[in-house]
């Protein structure tokens, strides 16, 4: 691992917040498109 030195663990922490951020974004982009297509499809269905 590199040498992030005195603020090791605050470079690690905002690097971690960032990547559950991002991670909680796709699945909830992953969610709503899965919604959003049964929506579609029930939509088409009755046509």
């Amino acid at each position: 691992m590199m040498d992030l030195g005195r603020y090791a663990a605050e470079v690690l922490l905002a690097w971690g917040v960032g990547l559950v951020l991002l991670a909680l974004l796709v699945a909830q982009s992953l969610r709503r498109a899965r919604r959003v297509r049964a929506e579609l499809e029930r939509i088409e269905a009755d046509g």
